[in-house]
Parts: structure tokens; C-alpha cells; sequence
């Protein structure tokens, strides 16, 4: 699997786990989905990525957008 999968997998799985525990546990975890939505909005215009950072340091073969 690429970089830029596994990324969004990633993306998708805290906006989804934070809306869930938004609705079971507290409200503010919308705090985190609007963080994981304003990070991922910076990275589509600057290409600065910490988490395809820190993948590519665990050897996972780039993509086309973070590479």
C-alpha cells in the first residue's frame, strides 16, 4: 500500500473515531475531526505532512502527492 492510502485511511479513521466519541463520550472531541479537517486542508496547499513524514521514516513507499 502507498503513502498516500495509507494517509488517507488514517484521515478517515480519526474523523470517524472522534465523531464516535464525540456522540458517546464528550462533545469536544469535534475539537480533534476539526483538527484532522484543518490538517488536511493545509497539507492539500503546502504538501507538509507530519504523518507521511513519520510514515516515510518507516519505510513505506511514497505516492504521488507526498513524495
Amino acid at each position: 500500500m502507498g503513502l498516500d492510502r495509507l494517509v488517507m485511511r488514517f484521515a478517515g479513521l480519526f474523523v470517524l473515531l472522534s465523531l464516535v466519541l464525540a456522540h458517546y463520550v464528550n462533545v469536544n472531541w469535534l475539537w480533534f475531526t476539526a483538527f484532522v479537517g484543518a490538517n488536511m486542508l493545509q497539507a492539500s496547499f503546502t504538501g507538509f505532512c507530519p504523518l507521511a513524514m513519520m510514515l516515510k521514516k518507516l519505510g513505506v513507499r511514497p505516492g504521488n502527492a507526498f513524495s
